[in-house]
């Protein structure tokens, strides 16, 4: 077992400078009953875009503070210890701004111990700790609650999670041995490893109650008031806490172990075996049903330190950084003063793309939007199915009746184009052919006012030669969604060699109001993703083609970590769409991309692949092996060399796309990977991952990144 109290955690003090540090602040409160509570309030001095983080400064002051608040509780001065945070803030966790000066594992080993050191003490207090969770609380932010006697929190809280996962490390602050002990294993395996995993998917202050994380649950007009009230009666004896979710003797024997099992098979299953952190995580997890405490709490010292130091969390962290800074100011984007107001949005098209474009659109711009098609049914099934989709928004409760009516008032339908005359803002969803968008366009043109912005949903077609026949093609913008389209967070914004600025701004603005992440390409074949997608599907299809079983080829492609393999994803976006962009890929770089006549007589079938529970492809359905029969070689390809083609032929591609460029900096290209294709944050995107497997070296002699982005060797 470690003593905390024995380690020197000066060598990690390095790691404060520039800290912005989370300062403790204490007031005591006299209660009704006339006992007293020393309330600790977390605050950094910023406002709400700045959250409170916990750096080893911040820790510092917190563990001194509740040293000083146990030898009062000593002396009878204070009856209760009570943490809360700034106004909408408890915590964010750790401050993660400077974790690359770590600099050594047993660095990385200090600022676990650290946390549990300083935490731990909310539990050894010789008084009833209580955490007042009023607003949002992340990894250790919700640790901090953990490591308390008692929890309320704010029912208007922002969000309550353990992220680390995601981030490719593990809950290290008391997180993986205390949640499971308390809520028990299956709901604690929702919040560490499925929640994470789910696009980090966070908890409402509801269900943190439902849980059983929480113990009580407050309005938000008078949250303090009512959880002193409610603290000052656990603390007389009126109030029992009951921690029904609590683990029994018959759980821990074995629904536990059960219950671990079945999450192994679920993560081997959806991610491959190529992500630690989420199986670090199930480790811990298991083994948190028996021993102490201390024991729990020095297993997640060693496993945050092994996690922090290696290449995984190196990448992501490199992710984050992307996500969360140079995806919120596109390199590129003119300035929004430019940008034309958008009061009427209009939609060429009224199948099913262009009628999620339309609920989108009404959902976050909240204005009029008007879909055509062809004939009246179309139209008609486009509507209907817009204001069925929010009717099940209004049943889920994430709308109210007036607002889901408001919504549906917007959405109109018509065969009548005349109708966009005092649109704004108009974007196509028609069929992927050049000579079909610039028809489209040419009719539109005729009507809309001459400051209207035309964009095109185009996957990978040439955006200036569908603009090529407008009489002002500066208005036309690349506007690529990816599906679905309410989830998937980018949007490639296209700039040909005649787009205005006012075009491009208002791309960019209305991008951000529909709540998305624009990435600002070069009209290229294929813009960012789908070229690089391209890239991993022609491989894919060359090693079948060459005669590798398809369910061999899947498992090729697993060290990429991609969240499925190549033959899975062509079957979700369809074979049709996949064969049609190897077409355009080929046409334009028939030298270094691979497509196969006979992939267009596979797209014809109903179904082409069969797939286990997992959704993993496990074979051909015997009318593809029919098809595919007379275009098969008979020589499988090795999995080591169909790796090594696509890591080679991606770090080719990017490179070339750098030197065309296609995006201004490398960054771009992970950060269109990441939001729009799934890619990792434990690879970083493609360029870290091709840096540390050597495809950058062979390629092109260089790397990426300079210096590559690797874990701590020391």
């Amino acid at each position: 077992m470690t003593n905390y109290e024995q380690i020197d955690f000066s060598p990690i003090q390095a790691l404060t400078e520039g800290e912005v540090i989370t300062h403790s602040r204490v007031r005591d409160i006299r209660l009704a009953s006339g006992k007293v509570l020393a309330l600790i309030t977390l605050d950094n001095g910023r406002d709400h875009t700045r959250p409170n983080t916990l750096g080893p400064a911040t820790l510092t002051e917190l563990g001194e503070t509740l040293d000083t608040l146990r030898t009062r509780a000593g002396k009878g001065e204070i009856q209760a210890v009570g943490i809360t945070g700034k106004q909408y803030i408890l915590a964010a966790g750790a401050d993660l701004s400077d974790i690359s000066k770590v600099g050594s594992k047993d660095h990385a080993r200090l600022i676990a111990q650290l946390g549990h050191h300083v935490l731990g003490k909310l539990s050894d207090l010789g008084v009833p700790s209580f955490a007042f969770v009023n607003g949002l609380a992340l990894g250790g932010g919700l640790e901090i609650a953990l490591n308390s006697t008692y929890r309320t929190v704010d029912a208007s809280a922002a969000a309550i999670a353990l992220p680390e996962v995601f981030l490719g490390i593990i809950p290290g602050w008391g997180g993986a041995y205390l949640l499971p002990n308390l809520i028990g294993i299956e709901n604690a395996l929702e919040v560490v490893v499925s929640n994470p995993l789910k696009q980090n998917r966070m908890l409402k202050p509801q269900q943190a109650f439902d849980y059983g994380i929480v113990d009580a649950i407050f309005p938000a007009a008078n949250y303090l008031e009512e959880s002193l009230g409610w603290a000052d009666r656990v603390l007389s004896g009126r109030v029992k806490v009951d921690r029904r979710n609590e683990p029994g003797k018959i759980e821990r024997a074995v629904k536990w172990p059960v219950a671990i099992k079945m999450a192994r098979g679920m993560l081997e299953s959806k991610i491959g075996t190529m992500p630690r952190s989420p199986y670090a995580a199930l480790e811990l997890l298991d083994k948190a049903r028996g021993g102490t405490r201390a024991e729990g709490f020095a297993r997640e010292d060693e496993a945050l330190a092994e996690l922090v130091a290696g290449d995984q969390f190196a990448a992501s962290m490199y992710a984050f950084d992307l996500v969360q800074k140079r995806a919120k100011r596109p390199v590129g984007a003119p300035d929004k003063a430019l940008a034309k107001k958008v009061a009427k949005v209009g939609i060429i098209g009224a199948g099913l793309m262009a009628s999620q474009f339309a609920l989108l659109f009404v959902r976050k711009l909240r204005v009029p939007v008007l879909i055509t098609d062809l004939d009246q049914a179309r139209v008609d099934k486009g509507v209907a199915y817009i204001h069925e989709e929010i009717g099940k928004l209004e049943a889920k409760g994430r709308l109210d009746g007036d607002t889901a009516n408001q919504l549906r008032a917007l959405v109109t339908g018509t065969t009548d184009k005349s109708l966009y005359a005092d649109c704004d803002f108009v974007i196509e969803a028609v069929f992927e052919e050049v000579g079909v968008k610039q028809q489209v366009f040419g009719e539109i043109e005729k009507i809309v006012a001459e400051d209207a912005i035309l964009a095109t949903n185009t996957s990978s077609l040439s955006v200036e030669e569908i603009g090529a026949t407008l009489a002002h093609p500066e208005r036309l913008v690349g506007f690529h969604f990816f599906n679905p389209v309410a989830v998937m967070p980018l949007i490639e914004i296209v700039k040909t060699p005649h787009t205005a600025d006012a075009a491009l701004s208002t791309a960019f603005v209305v991008a951000k109001n529909l709540g998305k992440n624009a990435v600002l390409t070069a009209d290229a074949p294929g813009f960012v993703v789908n070229r690089l997608l391209a890239k991993v599907m022609g491989e894919a299809a060359r090693a079948v083609y060459e005669g590798t079983p398809v369910a061999d080829v899947e498992k090729a492609f697993a060290p990429l970590g991609l969240p499925m393999g190549p033959f899975q994803l062509i079957d979700l976006v369809g074979w049709k769409v996949a064969a049609h962009v190897q077409d355009t890929m080929v046409g334009a770089f028939p030298d270094r991309f691979y497509a196969n006549d006979n992939f267009h007589a596979l797209a014809e079938l109903p179904e082409v692949v069969e797939k286990d529970k997992g959704g993993r492809v496990t074979g051909w359905t015997k009318a593809a092996e029919k098809t595919l029969r007379p275009a098969v070689g008979k020589t499988p390809t090795p999995a080591a060399e169909i790796l090594r083609r696509v890591q080679d032929g991606l770090a080719q591609e990017i490179r070339i796309m750098l030197d065309e460029g296609v995006v201004p900096e490398v960054q771009d290209i992970d950060l269109c990977l990441i939001l729009g294709a799934g890619w990792p944050f434990i690879d970083g995107g493609a360029s870290p991952y091709l840096d540390r497997e050597g495809a950058s070296e062979r390629v092109f002699g260089d790397t990426f990144h300079h210096p590559a982005i690797r874990g701590i060797k020391a």
